[in-house]
């Protein structure tokens, strides 16, 4: 009778799988189930399940001294995922399975007592790097069609710990997932929907356009939420590399597949999340939202409400695009390519500089209010519009037509003019370095006298001249045309709150 058996299996840091081997030895000794490997409480609380799941699937559980170890030893195990392994691992160093009919698979799953397989997250970056490593990963039926979302991976999905011995001894056959994408059209709120504001628009497409910030301002009711909800209406489809990215973040939190293949992110968390559900964190550290708007938007609405240390903390992300959590343990990291778009009012009652309702606000509230935002963080938002109201005649004027841009005819704008950028320079205008800006926004003798002026008197940072160059290196690309005055001044313009006092 074999006395080790090693099964392989998958941990989960942050959204990367690390290989992990379950030995199992048995020896000599009192009856007893001895757990190593840095395992956490719901992995050292296995055992119970495991023995229970064994015995009621009709197995014997071994009257040994049992050592479970999980190498390697330094990376932390959490979560029910090693259940699976480990009883397979103590059915094989007993001699109820045979130890080779492992090879070539990787296991993942909770247990119930019953046996019964339950569904565990992190289902689609184990996955992947099973696929990398050409292994067969085998999990409960739940997480199957998510994780065969990977095109390369070969995923079989099983109800019970029976099941799967049933298909290790070659008794019964589990069937193998198919990759199954949800890609029907989604039904997007169309821009027609919002009358006027054609600044509002003109910003939102060149926003889309670059993947520039936005942040509207202006008082309640202008329709700053329903110009920015209209966002991932204009955005292109991402490409399945990108799917792939956001279903791995999705199913971190989640046993499914998400909802729509190449539906962009749209993440609108209120106003009152803090900081770690914003960007992650906890003692293992999770996804916050700024990860959950991977290659899509976050919208943050009432920007000013948001606790300040929570706004703070998105000035590294809006920058690298991606989020480290670092704790006594390790550290993890996510992804965080979101694009962000936010609404304020004014002031706090919201009618500053409204001609139809006066302003309640004193000087300082008005003061108080706008320094919520500090000046860091507002230089990384590339677009500052101003949303103004308007008449209420306008609202039941047929649009004239010029105004009449549904949200289609501006994503075939929007599509073309990233296609420029990639094939000029293999990324979005809003992500060049410093030494691409040299090659890509270069200015002639006139402008760059004609910029030079103009930051110098209203004193914008360098961060700001360069992302004024980078959309106006967007607003020419709209227009497919070099870099003209009048790009340079509607970027200028772009920024208003820069140049407001308070």
């Amino acid at each position: 009778m074999s006395r080790l058996a090693v099964v392989q299996t998958r941990a989960k840091t942050g959204l990367d799988a690390p290989a992990v081997s379950v030995e199992v030895h048995l020896s000599a000794g009192l009856p007893a189930l001895n757990m190593v490997g840095l395992p956490e409480a719901a992995v050292r609380e296995s055992k119970d399940r495991v023995r229970s799941a064994i015995l009621n699937s009709g197995f014997e559980f071994p009257v040994s001294r049992i050592t479970v170890n999980l190498a390697p030893a330094d990376l932390p195990k959490e979560g029910g995922r090693f259940d699976l392994p480990i009883a397979l691992g103590i059915l094989a160093a007993s001699g109820q399975l045979k130890p080779e009919s492992l090879a070539g698979y990787e296991f993942l799953g909770e247990l119930a007592l019953s046996g019964a397989l339950r569904p565990i997250t992190g289902s689609l970056p184990a996955s992947i790097a099973c696929s990398q490593s050409a292994h067969t990963l085998l999990l409960p039926q739940m997480n199957a069609q998510a994780a065969a979302l990977c095109p390369d991976a070969r995923v079989l999905g099983a109800e019970n710990l029976l099941g799967v011995c049933a298909h290790l001894t070659g008794n019964q056959h589990l069937t193998e997932a198919i990759c199954n994408r949800n890609e029907s059209p989604v039904d997007y709120p169309d821009l027609l929907d919002v009358r006027g504001q054609q600044q509002a628009k003109r910003g939102l497409m060149t926003a889309a356009a670059g993947a520039h910030h936005l942040i509207f301002y202006g008082p309640p009711g202008t329709g700053k939420t329903m110009l920015a909800s209209r966002l991932p209406g204009i955005l292109p489809e991402m490409n399945d590399q990108e799917a792939l990215e956001v279903a791995a973040i999705h199913t971190l939190s989640s046993y499914s597949q998400p909802p729509s293949w190449k539906q962009r992110p749209f993440r609108n968390p209120h106003h009152t999340a803090s900081a770690v559900a914003l960007v992650g964190g906890g003692s293992q550290p999770r996804p916050g939202e700024i990860s959950f708007a991977h290659n899509g938007v976050l919208f943050l609405d009432e920007l000013p409400e948001f606790q300040k240390v929570a706004l703070e903390v998105l000035r590294e992300p809006l920058e690298t695009r991606e989020v480290v959590i670092s704790r006594a343990k390790g550290q993890a990291s996510f992804p965080a390519g979101f694009q962000l778009i936010a609404a304020m009012n004014p002031c706090p009652c919201g009618y500053l500089g409204d001609p139809q309702k006066a302003c309640q606000c004193s000087a300082e509230q008005v003061r108080r209010y706008k320094r919520k935002l500090s000046g860091p963080l507002l230089d990384r938002i590339d677009l500052q519009i101003e949303v103004s109201s308007q008449k209420t005649e306008r609202l039941f004027e047929n649009p004239p037509e010029d105004e009449n841009l549904s949200t289609e005819k501006i994503r075939q704008q929007v599509i073309k003019a990233r296609s420029i950028q990639q094939r000029r320079q293999g990324k979005l205008n809003a992500r060049l370095s410093a030494s691409e800006m040299n090659e890509y926004c270069s200015l002639n003798k006139k402008e760059q006298d004609f910029m030079t002026r103009l930051c110098d008197k209203l004193g914008y940072s360098a961060r700001a001249v360069h992302r004024i160059l980078r959309v106006a290196r967007t607003l020419a690309d709209l227009e497919e045309k070099d870099i003209q005055q009048k790009h340079l001044a509607e970027a200028v313009h772009y920024r208003k709150l820069d140049r407001e006092p308070g």
